[in-house]
């Protein structure tokens, strides 16, 4: 086994990799950007080493800089996580020829299937079924346009060197093919330096299901079950699970068997994930293969009782496979979400800012979190923003939803934006619950799972009003026992008034509307009004987490955190509300930039310019492209009319709330 390792990687993934290596008794080296000098992997590895700016260019993606700190620091073994250079194939030849081992497959492997256009061909020889289309050398626009219309339509068009959602798009008609076709390509040349796309014909709505496969140097290949990573948006995973729901034992035992057979064919050695698109009919077809560690291979260790990390320690050492494929068996049923820094409200516009606070649910046998970052970091605008993964195990499928909603319940994050409410409904979701979902089911029903502009309701808003009073009047008190005269007057948050009965109003704000409901009574019994409903309240308690009170008579239970910034809560469906504190007598409404000019929504890279002064214009019609947190973000005319100015080129890097298109009045 190596005694000193560098793990080439950020955030989560080089975190969880550490952990592995220090249960281990394995030293530690990372290596970390000018963005990351502070950074939780940073502070968690024995050692680590800065090499160069913040952007993934200059420092993450520098094989160069991380072979020289590899050399100095004197690794053993290179682990690449994954992202960045894990399926480099050049990064991994020149880790051998520098006498380290690399953590992950043979270069040649990576070869392989890396490219899929490549891999569909490989794959073709050796029998494993292939989706209808093209994957050839020819990238000529007018040729691939042919080559479409002979695949038919509705296709996909998927970078051939990408995985992860980048560079692929769905086409539903000749027309759409040119403009769909050039934004795929910039998109993969952004991600991954390469401009090459595959065609395939479109399975409708099909399920995606991969396996992990691991093989050592010693000839052997085994999978370790499936994981189904149907929900999708925008062909990014939202949430997997295993085993499937939609596998029969059957299905199960042919696609492990043609896993291991695309395995088999490249030789491979380490830790890689065959994916497959599965039909309706059960009929499955082969994707693509990932020469690395998956993003959600915790959902496989929690059901085998294993680690995958050790696993491809041991055999980048030589080893030989732990097990035999008759030797693997699953116990009970887990789940995987990922909670990011973006705003599902606005198009899951990704959000970048310090984590003001990051509550997540206490790690035990049932709930396990997988981190890169902790409150008062800051999710930079470099990188992904994932916050961290919330894994749930338990004996079956139905236990682990319940366990995966109570831990999501638990989260609470202030700063940037995050994705926990959509989580949170997602888990509800009957499609989910009832495990009938597809990969286009969340991009066709999107509205089902978001909030909306939906106002809170009387109950939301008296339990809310509630507490708030409760936690101002426990603050009043707390502060005057520390007084000169504990027993002062003024030392009391009722509201108290001479000749009449004292009224405080308690101000609230959700999606920059206020609400305003008055309030009369104290120490947890009030009288309530908001607009024409009233509510008398009574027994109300509130112990941090949870509130307990009767609402005109009827006693509710309901999960609830306040302070003096906002109050958190989950009405008796569950669903989540956070409600900012607002001034009680003064209020100014944020306004937002109008119709007349289009703002840089966060800080990021122009990469398309579709509008000139002058230009007419349409309501919706895309002006320009901007890329930033790893995403191509399309900037749309909010109304019809003719255009002042353009203030930014193809290339600039802007600023976030920087005016880059103003319309003429």
């Amino acid at each position: 086994m190596f005694n000193r390792v560098l793990i080439a990687n950020r955030g989560e993934i080089a975190c969880r990799v550490i952990r592995t290596c220090r249960r281990l008794g394995i030293h530690t080296i990372a290596v970390y950007s000018e963005a990351d000098a502070d950074a939780q992997h940073v502070r968690l590895a024995d050692e680590a080493w800065p090499i160069g700016g913040p952007r993934p260019a200059d420092s993450y993606l520098r094989s160069d800089a991380i072979l020289d700190v590899a050399k100095r620091s004197g690794a053993q073994a290179i682990h690449p996580g994954y992202g960045f250079l894990s399926e480099n194939t050049a990064f991994a030849r020149a880790c051998t020829e520098a006498g380290m081992a690399f953590i992950g497959p043979r270069p040649e492997s990576i070869d392989a299937m890396g490219s899929k256009a490549a891999a569909k061909a490989l794959m073709e020889q050796h029998a494993v079924p292939l989706v209808p289309g093209y994957h050839g050398e020819n990238q000529d626009a007018g040729f691939l346009a042919e080559q479409a219309r002979h695949t038919g339509f509705p296709l996909m068009i998927k970078a051939a060197a990408g995985g992860g959602g980048k560079g692929m798009r769905i086409v539903h008609s000749e027309k759409e093919f040119a403009d769909a076709l050039a934004s795929a390509q910039r998109e993969a040349a952004n991600a991954f330096g390469d401009t090459r796309v595959i065609l395939e014909r479109y399975v409708e709505h099909p399920r995606h299901i991969e396996f992990q496969v691991f093989g050592d140097s010693h000839g052997s290949v085994i999978h370790l079950n499936e994981r189904e990573c149907s929900a999708q948006r925008r062909y990014q995973k939202v949430l997997e699970e295993t085993p499937s729901p939609f596998l029969t034992p059957e299905r199960r035992k042919a696609m492990g068997e043609a896993a291991v057979a695309a395995a088999q064919a490249v030789n491979y050695v380490g830790a890689g994930t065959v994916e497959f698109i599965v039909g309706q009919d059960g009929e499955f077809f082969f994707m693509e293969m990932n020469t690395r560690l998956q993003v959600e291979h915790p959902v496989t260790e929690e059901t085998l009782g294993l680690d995958l990390v050790e696993w491809q320690l041991r055999i980048a050492a030589g080893e030989a496979l732990p097990l035999r494929q008759e030797q693997v068996h699953a116990h009970g049923h887990a789940i995987e979400v990922r909670l990011y820094a973006e705003d599902p409200e606005q198009n899951f516009l990704p959000g970048s800012g310090k984590l003001l606070r990051l509550r997540l649910p206490t790690a035990s046998r049932h709930v396990r979190i997988d981190g890169g970052v902790i409150e008062g970091d800051t999710v930079t605008i470099f990188y992904d923003p994932m916050i961290a993964k919330l894994i749930v195990h338990d004996r079956d499928r139905t236990q682990a939803l319940q366990r995966l909603r109570e831990a999501l319940a638990a989260c609470e994050i202030a700063g940037p934006k995050s994705n926990i409410a959509f989580l949170e409904r997602l888990a509800r979701h009957p499609a989910v619950v009832e495990g009938r979902i597809d990969t286009g089911y969340l991009d066709r029903h999107l509205d089902e799972f978001l909030v909306g502009d939906a106002a809170p309701s009387d109950t939301v808003l008296f339990a809310a009003a509630t507490a708030a009073l409760l936690h101002d009047e426990r603050a009043v008190t707390t502060g005057a026992q520390h007084n000169t005269d504990p027993f002062s007057p003024w030392a009391s948050a009722d509201a108290w008034r001479v000749g009449h009965a004292g009224k405080r109003i308690i101000a609230l704000s959700l999606r920059e509307q206020r609400y305003e409901v008055e309030a009369h009574g104290h120490d947890g019994h009030y009288q309530l009004r908001h607009g024409d409903a009233t509510c008398d309240v009574h027994g109300a308690r509130h112990d941090g987490e949870t509130l307990s009170a009767r609402f005109q008579g009827e006693a509710l239970h309901l999960p609830l955190r306040a302070d003096a910034q906002r109050v958190l809560l989950h009405d008796a469906e569950g669903y989540r509300h956070s409600l900012a504190r607002a001034v009680a007598f003064a209020w100014e409404s944020k306004q937002g930039a109008g119709g007349n000019q289009i703002i840089a929504p966060m800080p990021g890279r122009i990469v398309l310019v579709k509008a000139k002064p002058g230009d007419t214009v349409e309501e919706g019609q895309e002006l320009l492209v901007m890329e930033a947190m790893k995403m191509e973000l399309a900037l749309k005319a909010p109304r019809a009319g003719t255009i002042e100015n353009v203030s930014a080129a193809q290339g600039d890097f802007v600023e976030a709330d920087t005016v880059l298109v103003r319309f003429a009045q």
